[in-house]
């Protein structure tokens, strides 16, 4: 497995190069990157989740969701603990940046093409369980560490999201047997195999904003980048250890927490009026040095789990 997600992490990252030219020649602009994000997350991943959950229904993988499930919320937990105990409140004004950065995975943009090109659907099958983990902890301990507070609206906010509705809906046409036609399944199919490609292009967008000079100066980013990339992840691994899951839900569970930082703590990050240049550059350098580090943890995994 190591080869294999090393490979899919260099072509990932040749489609994130490419972004990255494309924006900083002005092929792409800032309101390009949003439509894109946007096209992606209200669309395609939705799209994707869908199309995954039309499968036979089989008693051994609903068994792994529920287990995919409870192995994503204990990670969150670890995560907030984490990042809690290994990024300080007096740290400074940026805090909130760090400690969302440290817990929070891009699981949806990287970590969907990651686990399918290993998994294959079984895979997206089961990170699903831990996208609406993340939802369900990113729009209230996230909203919290953003405002300083929490209120039902953000929850409610969350609960209505494209990617939380559209698991839901894909949960209930699996229990229910309920097939979706053919052609429209087939067209359906089409618009998720773009999740790779955008999802990377997004990525390189993210990643051609950032002052590569500054960011490569700033130890500060080395280190929340660290706690991510490393520290989180080995936990994890220590965690699924504990539990002995069966293999394909502990290998989901850990590479959606080896996942570089979330695109949504930027969002998060100029919704809240927090200091968004510092989240796109944390965003951008656990981007890129996740292609060394994702590989690096799948081989300590397959050797212990």
């Amino acid at each position: 497995m190591f080869i294999l997600i090393f490979e899919q992490l260099v072509k990932m990252f040749f489609i994130m190069v490419l972004a990255f030219i494309c924006y900083r020649i002005g092929l792409v602009d800032q309101n390009g990157n949003k439509n894109v994000s946007n096209l992606l997350l209200m669309v395609v991943n939705p799209i994707l989740i869908i199309t995954v959950y039309q499968t036979s229904y089989d008693p051994e993988l609903v068994r792994g969701l529920l287990f995919a499930f409870a192995a994503a919320a204990v990670t969150h937990v670890l995560g907030i603990l984490i990042s809690g105990v290994l990024i300080r409140s007096g740290g400074g004004a940026d805090t909130c940046i760090e400690r969302f950065s440290a817990m929070y995975s891009n699981c949806g943009f990287i970590g969907i093409p990651l686990i399918g090109s290993v998994l294959g659907d079984t895979g997206i099958f089961y990170i699903s369980a831990y996208m609406v983990i993340f939802n369900l902890f990113s729009w209230t301990h996230g909203v919290m560490l953003m405002e300083g507070k929490f209120s039902l609206k953000n929850l409610k906010e969350g609960a209505l999201s494209p990617m939380f509705i559209a698991t839901c809906l894909a949960v209930v046409l699996f229990f229910t047997r309920l097939e979706i036609p053919a052609v429209l399944l087939d067209s359906m199919n089409y618009v998720a195999d773009m999740n790779t490609p955008l999802a990377m292009m997004v990525a390189g967008f993210s990643v051609a904003q950032a002052d590569i000079g500054k960011m490569c100066r700033n130890l500060r980013l080395y280190y929340t980048s660290a706690l991510k990339l490393l520290v989180f992840p080995l936990c994890t691994v220590l965690l699924l250890l504990l539990f002995r899951l069966p293999s394909d839900v502990a290998m989901t569970t850990l590479i959606a927490a080896a996942c570089p930082t979330a695109t949504t703590c930027t969002m998060m990050a100029i919704r809240y009026k927090q200091n968004y240049t510092y989240a796109s550059e944390i965003f951008a350098m656990s981007t890129v040095l996740s292609v060394v580090t994702i590989p690096l943890l799948v081989l300590i995994a397959e050797s212990v789990l």
